[in-house]
Parts: C-alpha cells; structure tokens; sequence
C-alpha cells in the first residue's frame, strides 16, 4: 500500500474512465487527494459527457502512471495504479477548502474552478493495483480495510 500512495502522492494527473449507454469514456483529469488517500478530488464542467455519465453510473477507474516522473528512467521502470472507486457530489461548504486546495496544485485551472458551471466530485477508493514493469503486480482492497 505504501508504493500505491507514493504513487498517488507524486502524481497530480490521471485518466478518469466513466461508462454511459455501455459505453466507456475516457477523460485526462487533474487531481487532489484528502489526507488518508481514500479519495481523490477533480472538478468538471456540468456540461460534459463524464459528468452525465458520472451521474448516470457511479463506478469509475482511474489509471495514475509515472512515466513523466524525473525519478523514473526509461519505459522498464513505470508504475501504472489502475484506481477502481465511486463517484461523490462534493458541494456546501467543502467545495471553498477544495477549491483552494485544487488551485494550490493547478493554478492554470483558476479561473475553471470558478465558473458557474465547474463541479467538484470526488472518487471514493475502493481497489487499487500497482504494476510495475510488465509482469510485478500488487492489489488493495481498501472495502476490507
């Protein structure tokens, strides 16, 4: 669990994978993480198609990998976490903290984050799988932690 978290510490960005009408779509997302690591922050517009099919079916995957990471040298040393997890509304009073939070990490998306229309949700971790080179795997099932 320890590596998956590193992982997820290092990176800001991931793939956000949702499914509408049986069919699946694949988003590039940037993202903050709450303190534990069992949940993971993005924002979207209300006029897409993720966030019709985030509304639509809760499961989501997400893929977090390292190849861009200085630390990592050549394609034999990435990482890929594959994130399975549900989606939560964020709202209130918790949307101003992660607002600021998410501008902190990614200040090109200010002005995003303010828009009428922009929406923060959450993925609630559920598994997680490391692979490291093509063969090393690891899983976490976090429903039974």
């Amino acid at each position: 669990m320890e590596e998956m978290v590193k992982v997820l510490k290092a990176q800001n960005m991931c793939v956000l994978a949702t499914v509408g009408d049986e069919v699946p779509h694949c988003s590039l997302m940037a993202y903050v993480t709450d303190d534990r690591f069992r949940r993971v922050y993005m924002v979207t517009h209300k006029k897409t198609k993720k966030y019709a099919n985030l509304l639509a079916n809760p499961s989501v995957c997400l893929l977090i990998d390292t190849r861009l990471s200085k630390e990592r040298s050549g394609r034999k040393n990435v990482q890929a976490l594959t994130v399975n997890g549900i989606f939560e509304l964020v709202g209130g009073e918790e949307t101003a903290g992660l607002r600021s939070r998410f501008i902190k990490a990614h200040p090109h998306l200010q002005e995003f984050t303010k828009d009428d229309d922009a929406q923060f949700f959450a993925v609630k971790l559920q598994a997680l799988q490391l692979l490291r080179d093509a063969t090393d795997a690891s899983y976490e099932n976090l429903e039974e932690t």
